[in-house]
């Protein structure tokens, strides 16, 4: 039976779809998708051709573009076909009108403040359990967020999550081998998972000297009364090959997940496997790096 939030969410997206063009043009954009399978360090990741993501892969998002710009997501400025449910009573849920993956959706802060993990974990977690077919996705301002200047997560369906396939029989707080480097949190205590990730970020922040929030990709979902975590630390925003020009590609947290959004046709033909790995491998944190933020989170006894 499905819960309350994800019942208002199959109306909101009725709804909405029926009503707002520019979503329903984004539902048969989606539709109309190529995908098909490469493998990654022994792990199928799903590269998908989705023309309509050129405008987020290609974001303009220095402080000066930003401040150019009126933000898209505070309520002001929605186009007017848009329309919300709330969620407790400091976000609101939206329809993505550019899905990746089936149900996307946006949970923006009601009040506009700058994109920052820090105290919103417990918000993270609330949503993953209420919207218990979805996981939760976090994009940090400098590694994948489009609006970094406006608080906000999005969610997607989990029938396409390779992630979660991949994590299974993982007990310890990271996957070797895995092709990207990411930390694996799980627990069934929310108010303890939530502060062993801002316990997390502290280290990441320490380890790489970050100006502000240490660069992360963060997706999380709830099953079985568990809450887990994938906490993918960067050490760049976008890879060589974006910034010559060779591909159009910027992994965020979906991609890194292992639904690769490739949203020009010429790229989403000639990328295979070894170059996808060699980009995860660039994008995320240096190994040493990572192992260091590994140790100390293990002997300070977070887990």
């Amino acid at each position: 039976m499905k819960s309350g939030l994800v019942s208002d969410v199959d109306h909101l997206l009725a709804d909405q779809i029926a009503n707002w063009p520019l979503l329903t043009r984004g539902i048969q954009g989606l539709r109309a998708s190529q995908t098909r399978v490469e493998r990654v360090a022994g792990r199928d990741v799903y590269v998908r051709h989705i023309p309509h993501r050129i405008v987020s892969t290609t974001a303009a998002v220095d402080a000066a573009s930003i401040a150019k710009r009126p933000c898209f997501l505070c309520s002001s400025n929605l186009p007017k076909e848009e329309h919300g449910i709330p969620f407790d009573s400091e976000f609101a849920i939206y329809c993505n009108p550019f899905p990746i993956l089936e149900r996307h959706l946006t949970i923006v802060r009601v009040d506009h403040r700058p994109q920052r993990i820090a105290g919103s974990f417990p918000a993270m977690l609330r949503l993953a359990e209420a919207l218990e077919d979805s996981f939760i996705i976090y994009n940090g301002p400098r590694c994948g967020a489009s609006a970094p200047d406006h608080m906000h997560f999005q969610a997607c369906s989990r029938e396409m999550f390779p992630i979660q396939h991949d994590a299974q029989g993982v007990s310890g707080p990271s996957m070797p081998n895995y092709g990207r480097r990411v930390f694996v949190l799980r627990g069934r205590n929310a108010l303890k998972l939530a502060e062993q990730l801002e316990r997390l970020m502290d280290i990441l922040q320490s380890v790489t000297r970050s100006d502000g929030e240490p660069m992360v990709n963060i997706a999380a979902y709830f099953e079985d009364g568990v809450w887990t975590s994938f906490v993918f630390p960067r050490g760049k925003h976008r890879p060589k090959a974006y910034e010559t020009g060779e591909r159009t590609v910027s992994p965020a947290t979906i991609d890194l997940s292992g639904v690769l959004v490739v949203p020009v046709e010429k790229d989403f033909i000639a990328i295979r496997g070894p170059e996808i790995e060699a980009i995860f491998e660039e994008v995320t944190l240096p190994e040493h790096e990572f192992d260091d933020a590994l140790v100390r989170f293990q002997t300070e006894n977070i887990l």
